[in-house]
């Protein structure tokens, strides 16, 4: 092998662990946006589960305060 033939490799090598951090970063964005969306969507669960047993409990007290 002449040095000509180790520089093409030694580009192609660093090409191609230029390539690799690059996609590692776009990995972890998305990942990032996707944990923001994880988040928001426990958020507005709880939320509902919240309003439901709240909007249950309510009509329990009031059936049990009618029956008084």
């Amino acid at each position: 092998m002449t040095s000509e033939e180790e520089e093409v490799k030694q580009t192609k090598t660093e090409r191609f662990a230029q390539w690799l951090m690059d996609r590692a970063e776009k990995k972890e964005e998305k990942e990032t946006s996707l944990e923001g969306l994880m988040k928001f969507n426990i958020f507005l669960s709880i939320g509902t589960l919240v309003a439901v047993a709240g909007s249950t409990a309510a009509n329990y007290i009031m059936i049990a305060y009618t029956w008084l």
